[in-house]
């Protein structure tokens, strides 16, 4: 393992931004760069070790360049070699995989539950810790050191092998990750908050803020690090209380000019309707949030989405009126959505997932028949994977999603993280 200053048992440098766009033209430098990424997207990208020579192959790169290459990376331990494979003639091939000791660390703050989660290179789940309460209308100076402290104590269990990137924290509202600054969570009644002073854990290294819906769309299109799977064009639906969004294009979640694309929660669906947190009228969550399907349904505000499904499939006549009323609303936003993106699937997460069977089917009907595309290749709806049977199975994509982002961009930069590696040990 790369040797550096320790804190609590465990490194931490900075995540490099993501996508990172020269200045000018290619220089040695920057070519190091992209040719570093390069091979460790192949690495980490395959679903069977490779070996050198397997890179070299895949990359047209030369054999002395790619070993050069793999030499760097596991310098920095985003790689490791692993036992020989191979027992004919010539020298046996040693496959080189993600190193798991390298790590980043996801927060999730939610209106229900916070929970951190440890999340390795090769996309395991290190360790983990959650706890329940009611965040609504709650104050951040006395929640954020809750998660914190999770967070250290996720952290300290890892052990001393483990080298942490830094910690993404994914929170439901407007943020703007380059300040570090959480604008607004209308359902926590959150704004203009700073939330990594308030962490109160500065060993977790440095903190990227994201979306909830963002960083758990990022989960759905690439749950192990560097390595795609499942749709990479989509629109992405999740919510707990409201509804929280992402269009997700070629693998990665569009973020708009502010960072805020997606939010088709806030997509107005009716001008006359409800008025919304957020300050307008006739909102997607207004109908589709689950605060607003129990409430339609006349069932108490604690009343969870098992219940609701519950009487729905009961044919309890509010509740049956309610979801089709968020159908009908779902239906409106997304037509909009995907004839203006062109975006072939649509993912249901949080409680809409759960709710699938209810509206999946109906949904993508309605869209096959209004959409443009329709006729030719409508869009497609399905289920976050992450929604499980139980309602407790499914709560934490943000969090992987936040801790993915942070791993992404150390891939996205290995030679930052490298150099800085090997600045730390010689100073």
């Amino acid at each position: 393992m790369v040797t550096s200053a320790t804190v609590n048992a465990v490194d931490t440098v900075a995540p490099a931004p993501a996508n990172p766009r020269p200045a000018g033209g290619a220089t040695q430098a920057t070519l190091r760069e992209h040719n570093l990424s390069l091979v460790a997207r192949i690495i980490l990208g395959a679903s069977t070790p490779m070996s050198r020579a397997d890179v070299a192959a895949a990359t047209a790169l030369t054999r002395s360049t790619v070993s050069r290459l793999v030499d760097d990376l596991l310098a920095g331990g985003l790689v490791r070699e692993v036992a020989k494979v191979g027992g004919g003639l010539g020298r046996p091939a040693t496959p080189v995989v993600a190193d798991d000791r390298l790590c980043a660390l996801g927060l999730q703050v939610n209106a229900t539950f916070l929970l951190a989660r440890l999340v390795a290179l090769d996309g395991t789940v290190i360790a983990e810790e959650a706890v329940d309460g009611d965040f609504v209308a709650s104050d951040p100076a006395a929640v954020l050191p809750l998660v914190g402290a999770c967070g250290t104590r996720v952290v300290a269990a890892a052990g001393a092998d483990r080298t942490l990137v830094g910690t993404g924290l994914a929170l439901p509202g407007l943020v703007r990750p380059a300040s570090g600054t959480l604008l607004r969570a209308p359902n926590l009644g959150w704004s203009s908050v700073q939330p990594a002073p308030l962490l109160a854990a500065p060993e977790l290294g440095p903190v990227l803020l994201g979306n909830e819906a963002d960083c758990a769309a990022v989960t759905v299109a690439q749950p192990i690090p560097g390595r795609p799977h499942g749709p990479q064009d989509f629109i992405y639906l999740s919510g707990e209380i409201g509804i929280g969004g992402a269009a997700v294009l070629g693998g990665r979640v569009m973020r708009g000019q502010h960072g805020w694309a997606g939010e088709i929660g806030h997509v107005c669906v009716d001008p006359d309707g409800p008025p919304c947190p957020c300050g307008s009228h006739g909102c997607l969550e207004r109908y589709a949030g689950l605060g607003a399907l129990v409430t339609a349904a006349g069932l108490p505000a604690t009343a969870g989405i098992d219940r609701f499904a519950r009487a729905c499939h009961a044919g309890d006549a509010a509740a049956v009126d309610a979801l089709a009323a968020a159908v009908d609303a779902l239906e409106t936003a997304l037509v909009s959505a995907v004839n203006l993106l062109d975006i072939p699937a649509v993912v249901l997460g949080g409680h809409l997932g759960r709710l699938a069977d209810l509206i999946a089917p109906d949904l993508a009907a309605r869209l096959g028949s209004r959409v443009l595309a329709g006729r030719f290749d409508g869009p497609t709806v399905r289920v976050d994977e992450h929604v499980g049977a139980d309602a407790g199975e499914d709560r934490g994509p943000a969090a992987t999603g936040a801790a993915i982002t942070v791993l992404e961009g150390v891939i996205d930069r290995p030679a930052a993280w490298i150099d800085g590696i090997g600045a730390r040990a010689r100073g």
